[in-house]
C-alpha cells in the first residue's frame, strides 16, 4: 500500500496537467517571487532568484497536501528520510520550471486583464460559501496569509499569464481516431489458449537439500535472519476521563463560573452594512481624496448602491450594492468594525475610515443587540465546564507528583499507580512496527527504545500521549536484535530451497513438453504420468483474466505463428505451466463514445511527454544554478 502511496506523490508532469499553477500555492504564498531582502537564495533561474523562503513555503504547502491526502499513512512515509528528500527536489524543481514560464510569458508578451483576474478570483472555491462567493471570507483569508487585495490580484496575475504558456502547449496536442481505434483493438482483443499446469509438488521425491546448500544460502541471505528488537513495557495510565466522575461542584462554583465567563454566554451585537473601498494604490492621498468626492455624492443623495458599483474596490460586494453579511465585533479590521459599531441607525452613513485595505464609506442597513442566556439555561453547561476545569488542575497535580516519584523512586513503579489510583499495566512484547496504540506515536517510540529504558532501567518521564492523557513507563523485558543462527532457521532454509528446487523441476519438465510440441510429437503419455491435462481458455481478455497473471501475461506476448505460440512460464505458488495461444480475437470496433474518453486519454498523455520535453528544452537553454543541498 505504501509504495502505490509513494508512487502516487510522485509524477510531477501528471499533477501539471490537471493544474500546475495551484491557487493553494498563491495563497500559501507561494505564487509570487518576491523574496524577502538579503534572503539565501535557493537557487538562480536566468538571474532570477528562488528564495530561501519562498522554497521553504513550497515544502511545507506540500508535506501539508501529502498529509491531508494520505493522512496516517503518510507519517510511515514521511520517516523514510529518502522520501522526504524527494518531495523537496520536486518542490525545487516545480519552482524552477514556474520561474521558466513566467520568464517565457514575459518573453511572449502575454498578459491578463483586470476582468480575468475577477472572474477567477470570484470562482475559486476557497473564497466561497453555500457555492457563492462571500467577501468576508475572501478579506479573511487574505489577512491570514498577510496579503492586501492588490497584492493577491498582482500574484494572480503572475500565475494566470504564467498559466497561458501551459494551456497553449497542452492546446497543441490531440490523438487521432486512428490512434484511439488501434489502442482500443489491442487492449479489449481477447485469445484462446491452453495450458497446462504442472505442479511443483509432483516433484518433491526427485529434489533434496545438502548442509552445504543450506549454509551457502544462509550466508547470502544472512540479513534476512536478524530478529527485530523488542520490549515489554510496564506502565500507568492516567486519563481526565478517569477523574472527572469523582468531581462535585457546588452552587457557588457554578455561579462563580457563570459570572467570570459571563461573555461566553453572551450573544454579540452585530452589523450589517454596505461599503464602497477605495484602495490606496500608488498615491494615498489621491486615493482619499477620491472617497472624499464619493462621501459628498452620498451626502448630496446619490444612490449609495449605484456609487458602490461604479467607484468600490470590493470586487463582490460592489455588484451588490457594497452590501456585506452580519459581522461581530472581532470579524473586520478594527477601524472598519469601530465605524460601523458607532452607528446605531438604519441608513446612517460614516464620514471616511481609513483601514488596512483602503478608505471606506459605510453605511448602516441593519443591527442587532448582544443577548444574555441566563444561568438556568446554562446550568448543565456550567457544570460540565466547571468539572472539566477541576479535573484539568487535579490532573496537573497529578502530573506534577507522578513525574516528582517517577523519577525518585527510578526502579519501579508502584507509587507511581498509588499515586495516579491505577494499577501498574504490562504489555506483550513489540517492536517498532507492531506497538500498541498507547505507545505507537514516534515520540514515544524513540524514547522507549533508547538506551536509559532499556539498558538503565529506569522510569520515563511522564508522556502526554493525548488531550489530557499521561501515561509513565520502564522496562519491563527486553529482547536485543540479533541474528538468528543457522540451526535456528535451518528447516526454514530448507523449505525454500526444497520448494525452488521443485518449481524448477516443473518449469524443467515444462520445457521438455515444450521442445517435443515444437517437434510435432506427441505428449500425451507425459501428461498421462503426471495425472495433467490441457485446460482451454475460450475469449481470454487482457485485464481481469480468470487464469493466474503470469499465465495471461505470457500468452498476450504470444503470436499465434508456429513455434511461437508456446512459452513455458513460472507461476506462484512454486508451480510451472505451457502456455499455447490457439487463436487470437480481434475486438468489435467501438463506440462513439467509448473513443471520444480513449481519444482524450491518450491526449493527456502526449501532454504529459510533451510538457517534460519542452521544460527540459528550457532547462536546457537556461542558466540554472543550485547553490545548496536541499
Amino acid at each position: 500500500m505504501l509504495e502505490k502511496i509513494r508512487e502516487g506523490s510522485q509524477g510531477f508532469w501528471a499533477k501539471a496537467i490537471l493544474g500546475l499553477v495551484c491557487i493553494t500555492f498563491a495563497l500559501a504564498g507561494v505564487g509570487s517571487y518576491l523574496n524577502t531582502r538579503g534572503e539565501q537564495p535557493v537557487a538562480t533561474v536566468n538571474g532570477t532568484e528562488i528564495g530561501t523562503n519562498t522554497f521553504e513555503k513550497a515544502y511545507q504547502n506540500e508535506r501539508a497536501r501529502l498529509e491531508s491526502q494520505y493522512g496516517d499513512s503518510f507519517a510511515d512515509l514521511a520517516a523514510d528520510s529518502g522520501y522526504l528528500k524527494q518531495i523537496r527536489q520536486s518542490v525545487l524543481d516545480r519552482l524552477i520550471a514556474e520561474t521558466l514560464f513566467e520568464q517565457t510569458a514575459e518573453k511572449m508578451g502575454l498578459r491578463i486583464s483586470a476582468e480575468q483576474i475577477k472572474q477567477r478570483i470570484v470562482n475559486m472555491k476557497e473564497f466561497q460559501l453555500d457555492g457563492k462567493f462571500n467577501n468576508d471570507t475572501y478579506l479573511a483569508i487574505l489577512r491570514q496569509v498577510g496579503y492586501q487585495p492588490s497584492t493577491f490580484r498582482d500574484t494572480m496575475r503572475s500565475d494566470m499569464t504564467r498559466q497561458q504558456v501551459i494551456q497553449a502547449l497542452l492546446g497543441t496536442d490531440f490523438a487521432l481516431s486512428s490512434e484511439a481505434e488501434q489502442v482500443y483493438q489491442l487492449q479489449q482483443q481477447t485469445r484462446d489458449i491452453r495450458y497446462i499446469q504442472v505442479p511443483g509438488s509432483d516433484f518433491a521425491d526427485q529434489v533434496s537439500v545438502s548442509d552445504e546448500e543450506i549454509n551457502e544460502y544462509y550466508q547470502g541471505h544472512i540479513s534476512q535472519f536478524d530478529t527485530q528488537e523488542k520490549i515489554s513495557l510496564d506502565y500507568v495510565e492516567l486519563n481526565i476521563d478517569d477523574l472527572l466522575a469523582g468531581i462535585d461542584v457546588s452552587d457557588d462554583e457554578i455561579n462563580q463560573y457563570y459570572q467570570d465567563n459571563l461573555d461566553s454566554f453572551r450573544t454579540e451585537g452585530q452589523r450589517k452594512v454596505a461599503h464602497i473601498l477605495i484602495e490606496f494604490g500608488d498615491d494615498e492621498d489621491a486615493a482619499k481624496k477620491t472617497a472624499e468626492e464619493v462621501l459628498a455624492k452620498v451626502k448630496a443623495g446619490d444612490d449609495f448602491s449605484d456609487l458602490a458599483a461604479q467607484y468600490s474596490a470590493d470586487i463582490s460586494s460592489a455588484e451588490n450594492g457594497g452590501e456585506l453579511d452580519w459581522f461581530s465585533k472581532g470579524d473586520m479590521d478594527p477601524a472598519f468594525e469601530e465605524a460601523a459599531f458607532a452607528m446605531t441607525d438604519a441608513g446612517q452613513v460614516s464620514g471616511v475610515v481609513k483601514s488596512s485595505f483602503g478608505f471606506h464609506i459605510i453605511k448602516l442597513l441593519d443591527s442587532k443587540l448582544e443577548q444574555v442566556t441566563p444561568l438556568a439555561d446554562a446550568r448543565e453547561q456550567v457544570i460540565a465546564s466547571v468539572k472539566q476545569d477541576k479535573a484539568i488542575n487535579k490532573l496537573y497535580s497529578l502530573h506534577q507528583r507522578m513525574a516528582e516519584v517517577a523519577f525518585e523512586v527510578p526502579d519501579n513503579l508502584d507509587e507511581v499507580a498509588e499515586i495516579a489510583g491505577k494499577k501498574v499495566q504490562t504489555t506483550a512484547l513489540f517492536t517498532r512496527n507492531d506497538a500498541p496504540e498507547l505507545f505507537n506515536q514516534p515520540a514515544i517510540l524513540n524514547d522507549v527504545f533508547t538506551d536509559e529504558i532499556v539498558y538503565q532501567g529506569v522510569n520515563s518521564e511522564v508522556k502526554e500521549v493525548g488531550n489530557n492523557h499521561l501515561v509513565v513507563y520502564r522496562m519491563h523485558e527486553h529482547e536485543a536484535v540479533r541474528t538468528r543462527s543457522i540451526d535456528e532457521v535451518k528447516t526454514q532454509i530448507t523449505e525454500t530451497l526444497t520448494a525452488d528446487k521443485m518449481q524448477q523441476a516443473a518449469v524443467d519438465w515444462a520445457q521438455s513438453l515444450l521442445a517435443e510440441l515444437n517437434d510435432g510429437q506427441d505428449i500425451s503419455a507425459k501428461l498421462a504420468e503426471k495425472s495433467v491435462e490441457w485446460k482451454e481458455q475460450k475469449a481470454m481478455p487482457r485485464y481481469g483474466s480468470p487464469v493466474a497473471p503470469a499465465i495471461s501475461n505470457e500468452a498476450f506476448k504470444l503470436s499465434t505463428a508456429d513455434k511461437s505460440n508456446r512459452a513455458v512460464v513460472e507461476i506462484s505458488g512454486g508451480d510451472a505451466a505451457l502456455v499455447e495461444v490457439t487463436q487470437i480475437n480481434s475486438a468489435e470496433a467501438a463506440d462513439d463514445t467509448q473513443l471520444a474518453g480513449l481519444k482524450q486519454r491518450l491526449q493527456s498523455m502526449k501532454s504529459q511527454q510533451a510538457m517534460g520535453s519542452f521544460v527540459e528544452a528550457l532547462k536546457a537553454q537556461a542558466d540554472i544554478e543550485v547553490f545548496s543541498k536541499i
